[in-house]
């Protein structure tokens, strides 16, 4: 029997507990040794759960880097600005690291990562989950067929969710670039990695559009107060935190996104976070500054184009994507791939076999725990074959995302390198 592959968990809020939640599941493929994260309450929970010694809870990862070398493999699930330090520091070191996305919320950060672990010659992966779900398998693998004949163009459709929108975009950590990182980054790195991963070809060239339209101070609507809990017009409110929380527990579910808001969720841990919180202010009144939409328009090299679009005003559903090819064409949306044949002027239709649903309390249909699979395996048999999302994969979507953000500030298109 294989002996499991030791885990040290930096950073317990809702990624790190979703990597963690896998490693519960598969017990004699990894474990977790150690945690770091400053905040008691989360760190202790995961350690907890896992039987980590209490020697080996932290509050700064840098004491496990001071430490003798407790663990085989990193999962980096810090915020944004804090991948470099514990990214480089863990790599020279020669730890093995699973680094959630974005890499960093800078370039320059992001090409020291990337050369960082490429000179340490560790196993490294970004959490770029959507490359490791079953939909993708099935999606690429049509394409891989010639069932369309050669790529040409792709639309893509980012639906975020209005709700989503406001919980993490809003509300939550990732509403203000200067202190996580633009939304193109934080959200839809994802989907500009993806569509470099199914085009099969490097990002040349981008323009983008957008703003933010909405989650405003001028929008608020008229006697409106700064938090729901507080708020006479809340009830009819679209955004409104309590309807909008209080239906997760409604039917149950104390996981993602309550776990966000308060460790251990209850109607009266909900309550009192609602209440003091920032997942209970007006999203009005949040001082949030990142884009509620936009528009990527993208060139491959090879020629391929792509029409990319996040929005933040949908239902919370899987992506949508159309792929038109010399022969056919596909309709996607997450669970079902249609085909169009040119030839025979007919659809069929391929299931996917997805599992959950797109968002991150449903595993991004099945990507987190094949992503953690991957990475658990590469490690434990020293063939990083199964990785998708490696330092060079991963460099070039980043790099679209920069240049796309300054095209949409300045109005230019941008060469992508």
């Amino acid at each position: 029997m294989t002996t499991p592959v030791r885990v040290a968990i930096l950073g317990c809020g809702g990624r790190g507990g979703t990597y963690a939640d896998w490693i519960a599941r598969h017990p004699d493929q990894a474990r977790v040794v150690a945690v770091a994260d400053p905040r008691p309450a989360y760190r202790e929970a995961i350690a907890d759960a896992h039987g980590v010694p209490t020697d080996r809870r932290y509050t700064d990862w840098r004491e496990i880097v001071a430490a003798q070398r407790i663990a085989d493999l990193v999962v980096v699930a810090t915020q944004d600005s804090q991948h470099r330090d514990p990214t480089l520091a863990f790599a020279a070191r020669g730890y093995h690291i699973l680094l959630e996305k974005p890499i960093a919320p800078t370039e320059r950060e992001t090409r020291e990562i990337v050369s960082a672990v490429r000179e340490a010659g560790v196993l490294f992966a970004v959490c770029h989950v959507l490359r490791y779900t079953p939909y993708t398998e099935t999606l690429r693998a049509v394409l891989d067929s010639g069932a369309i004949g050669r790529v040409v163009s792709v639309q893509h459709l980012e639906p975020v969710g209005y709700w989503h929108q406001a919980h993490s975009f809003v509300r939550g950590n990732w509403g203000n670039s200067a202190e996580s990182s633009p939304m193109l980054l934080a959200k839809s790195c994802h989907d500009v990695d993806w569509l470099q991963y199914v085009v099969g070809q490097p990002i040349a060239r981008v323009s983008s559009f957008g703003g933010l339209t909405h989650f405003t101070r001028a929008n608020q609507p008229a006697g409106a107060a700064d938090r729901c809990t507080d708020c006479a017009v809340e009830p009819d409110c679209a955004y409104s935190a309590p309807r909008i929380y209080g239906r997760y527990l409604d039917r149950g579910s104390t996981g993602w996104p309550l776990t966000v808001l308060t460790p251990e969720p209850t109607r009266a841990s909900v309550a009192a976070a609602l209440r003091d919180g920032p997942y209970g202010r007006c999203v009005y009144a949040c001082g949030n500054d990142v884009v509620d939409h936009q528009v990527v328009a993208m060139e491959f090299a090879g020629g391929v184009s792509a029409a990319f679009t996040m929005t933040g005003f949908t239902e919370s559903t899987h992506r949508r994507t159309r792929i038109f090819g010399t022969a056919g064409e596909l309709s996607c949306d997450g669970d079902t791939v249609r085909v169009y044949d040119f030839r025979t002027e007919a659809w069929r239709e391929i299931d996917a076999a997805t599992t959950g649903d797109a968002t991150a309390g449903g595993g991004h249909g099945g990507g987190d725990d094949a992503l953690m699979a991957a990475m658990v395996r590469a490690v434990a048999t020293g063939d990083a074959s199964g990785l998708r999302s490696g330092a060079e994969e991963s460099l070039n979507s980043h790099l679209a995302v920069f240049a796309a953000e300054r095209a949409r500030l300045t109005g230019t298109v941008e060469v992508v390198g």
